[in-house]
């Protein structure tokens, strides 16, 4: 994120302890307590600005979640929505072959640019060839592929994401580009998320209105062999599934998911967070929030 925006964000209200004003007067006493409790827990990582949303029938906890950050990996969850959105209206098919190219061009004037870091160095032995529209989605969101993401914004196109995202009620979820655009980047045209926005997508995964509830539900199957499981996941009881997406960037990591406790309804949790360096501390940071909300919504 350029220093621009980063001044600019920084300028807002984002404190949690400034976060209670917003909340309506009638905020339950148990959703109360979870408030509490994890705004101790983020007070243990003072250099950290923290975002939560959760989704459990009618309970509702927002904590700073209309504060924009920059999206990071998490963005691959509406481009995700938007493959299944497509296909389904017969515009692509999974089998439609694309070609496996590291040469993207850049939102700010045009020029090339290509992915340098991933975590999915296997698709680049595949670089030359064709792979089917399905297996890019998978990669996308399994091993977080920046290769197979660009590929399919190629396809998909930016502005089909978002116009899909704000009709799933995707509030502060802007989609711009693709990923590892430096010119972009260093113009602060970034990718966006908010914990409420993000919330809304998992939400609309979880109850079958992500363009169809069988389109959902093969959603649901690809976010669960995610591979990264250190935030959310790490926090959770034995037993306990997450359907999720994790995003990190410099300062930045996120995880947003749909939670199957083995024995009861799923709920919806994200947590954003900005500010520390350490990975494993802010991965830390998202276990501990992700163990006070599962404890507090299901008991254990």
């Amino acid at each position: 994120m350029t220093r621009a925006l980063l001044l600019s964000l920084a300028v807002l209200p984002l404190a949690l302890a400034g976060c209670r004003s917003t909340m309506p007067a009638t905020e339950p006493a148990e959703t109360d307590a979870l408030r509490q409790r994890i705004e101790a827990i983020a007070a243990r990582y003072p250099e950290a600005t923290v975002a939560v949303a959760v989704r459990d029938g009618e309970t509702r906890l927002d904590i700073a979640a209309d504060r924009p950050f920059h999206a990071a990996s998490t963005m691959k969850v509406p481009v995700m929505i938007e493959a299944f959105r497509q296909v389904e209206a017969g515009r692509l098919a999974w089998d439609d072959s694309i070609d496996v190219v590291n040469r993207f061009t850049s939102i700010v004037d045009g020029s090339p640019f290509s992915i340098g870091d991933d975590s999915d160095d296997g698709l680049y032995e595949r670089l030359g060839t064709r792979m089917p529209l399905a297996d890019l989605t998978r990669r996308a969101i399994t091993t977080s592929s920046n290769l197979a993401t660009n590929l399919m914004m190629e396809v998909l196109t930016a502005d089909s994401v978002q116009a899909t995202t704000r009709a799933l009620g995707g509030e502060g979820v802007l989609v711009l580009r693709g990923v590892e655009d430096l010119k972009a980047f260093d113009a602060g045209l970034s990718n966006l998320a908010t914990a409420r926005g993000l919330a809304a997508l998992m939400l609309a995964i979880q109850d079958g209105r992500a363009v169809s509830p069988e389109a959902s539900g093969d959603m649901v199957e690809i976010l669960l062999a995610q591979e990264f499981g250190e935030m959310i996941p790490a926090g959770l009881p034995a037993g306990v599934r997450a359907a999720h997406k994790t995003g990190w960037i410099t300062h930045v990591h996120h995880d947003a998911a749909i939670v199957y406790p083995p024995e009861a309804a799923p709920y919806v949790l994200v947590i954003l967070t900005e500010g520390i360096d350490d990975h494993g501390r802010a991965a830390a940071l998202g276990a501990e929030i992700a163990a006070a909300v599962h404890a507090a919504l299901r008991g254990a």
